[in-house]
């Protein structure tokens, strides 16, 4: 009997920036989060493949008062998981703000309030190492948006319990003459070698950049060790190297799909004669493969919702630091209370959204309230958006199908997060409704275009994520009752 195997990407959803470690026969993942509220995710698997909630490592943004409103694409960058001395350990970037550093005795948590050990603008993608001899290092790369520089990783000494740098920090690998955009180093010690695996090269177009060295702080060897080649993964790279209990090596990385945001695949990993990892089919990413530990059910991310328990499920985030005066948990169903109209859903911080996924349906039965002109309904968010739902007016309520153009005026990344987007228009005239309750259906393609009613809107993603598949609600007073939200296969 053949052995059973998975296909690639094993998490089809946006993901960004994974790390991944084993404690035991059991594997966590973390990702970025950006703006969305709670951040930090922790995912749990016993195989790679599967995976499903843990919960979040970062209840609210810090400082608190700065993320009352949706600050797109910023936040919580690509985060460091680990474990040591009976802990876990997570290290994320803000990169407006600096390096923190939070730590449980579980994934489950209680997750410690997050400190900084490195305060400054543009210190991204940090990563901590306790090597054998007990000393402690920290690498981190840089956003050339917020600090003028990119394409070199810093190293420092660090206190063990990481509440403090021991030095100013080096350049322990400069970019120049060997690749571009180097950024998103994690780093391991291996049989007296210290490595440091890191991404160059752009998000979408790059790939996984393999260094070497006997002192962590260099000289470092390097080699490219998975790129697309003749493969039709393109940028595939920023991730972990995470060994089984069997000890076969795996690579965990992401593949950037736009509106579909970063997919996670899985690598095999091995180790040629020259003592350097080979990734996937000799360099190139695999689409199958052999399960790394086999004999487990496959599981998957929640993402349907009864609201049935005391909260909604892990799967929801906020767009900014949310307020208990936000919702209420109907038994089943959930109550949006109305918030003031921004006249922009990228700007509404109660938008409470979860990752798209494609292809699936997705569907939820919507009750307004009869207090005064007010919106409501299911939206596909990302830089520009669409939305299908219920408005009320002083002349009655329609069911309405709106969408809005993406900003035209480019920033840093190719985007410019604070620049307003487009009117919105109708897709279709609006409907006049008279039943108390709808129940609003989006169809999201395999190609990740989606089916409003009867018209189409092509998503853009988001600032640095996926596109977001979105409830709201919004006017004086009043509130919006969502039923049962399901996404099922199409």
């Amino acid at each position: 009997m053949s052995a059973p195997v998975y296909r690639n990407p094993v998490l089809d959803a946006d993901w960004s920036d994974p790390d991944v470690i084993r404690v035991g026969d059991d594997f966590y993942l973390t990702a970025s989060s950006f703006h969305r509220v709670p951040g930090l995710p922790v995912l749990h698997s016993r195989d790679l493949v599967g995976w499903s909630f843990v919960g979040h490592a970062l209840p609210r943004l810090v400082p608190e008062g700065d993320f009352v409103t949706p600050q797109l694409g910023g936040g919580v960058w690509a985060p460091a998981l680990r474990h040591h001395d009976g802990l876990f350990w997570i290290f994320y970037p803000d990169p407006d703000r600096g390096i923190f550093v939070v730590t449980a005795p579980s994934p489950a948590g209680p997750w410690s309030d997050p400190w900084c050990i490195k305060p400054g603008r543009g210190l991204i993608d940090p990563c901590p190492l306790w090597a054998t001899d007990g000393s402690a290092y920290l690498v981190h790369a840089w956003a050339k948006s917020r600090a003028g520089i990119n394409n070199v990783l810093t190293g420092h000494r660090m206190r063990p319990d990481a509440r403090e740098l021991l030095d100013d920090g080096v350049v322990i690998i400069d970019g120049e003459g060997i690749c571009t955009g180097l950024e998103g180093p994690k780093a391991y010690q291996r049989d007296g070698e210290f490595w440091i695996l890191a991404p160059a090269g752009g998000v979408a177009t790059g790939w996984q950049m393999a260094f070497r060295s006997k002192d962590f702080f260099g000289p470092y060897e390097h080699r490219i060790v998975l790129a697309t080649g003749t493969t039709d993964v393109n940028g595939p790279h920023q991730g972990a190297w995470v060994t089984a209990p069997d000890d076969s090596d795996w690579f965990v990385h992401f593949q950037d799909r736009a509106a579909r945001g970063r997919v996670v695949h899985v690598q095999p990993m091995r180790w040629d004669d020259d003592g350097w990892p080979v990734i996937g089919a000799d360099g190139e990413p695999v689409r199958t493969h052999a399960i790394p530990v086999p004999g487990h059910a496959l599981t998957a991310p929640a993402t349907s919702d009864a609201f049935d328990g005391p909260a909604f499920g892990p799967q929801w985030t906020w767009q900014a630091n949310p307020e208990p005066s936000w919702y209420e948990m109907l038994h089943p169903g959930l109550r949006l209370f109305l918030h003031e109209d921004p006249g922009d859903l990228r700007r509404l911080p109660t938008v409470l959204g979860q990752r798209l996924l494609a292809p699936s349906v997705v569907s939820v039965e919507l009750r307004l309230s009869e207090d005064g002109p007010a919106r409501a309904g299911i939206t596909i968010l990302g830089r520009g958006y669409a939305w299908l739902g219920l408005e009320r007016t002083d002349e009655g309520s329609w069911l309405v199908c709106r969408a809005t153009a993406s900003p035209e005026s480019e920033g840093v990344g190719g985007f410019d997060a604070s620049a307003p987007a487009g009117p919105e228009h109708d897709l279709v005239p609006p409907v006049p409704c008279t039943s108390e309750t709808v129940t609003l259906t989006v169809h999201i393609g395999s190609d990740t275009v989606c089916r409003l009613g009867e018209v189409s809107y092509t998503p853009a993603p988001g600032f640095w994520t996926g596109t977001t598949v979105g409830l709201f609600a919004t006017g004086a007073g009043g509130h919006a009752d969502f039923g049962p939200v399901r996404v099922e296969s199409p």
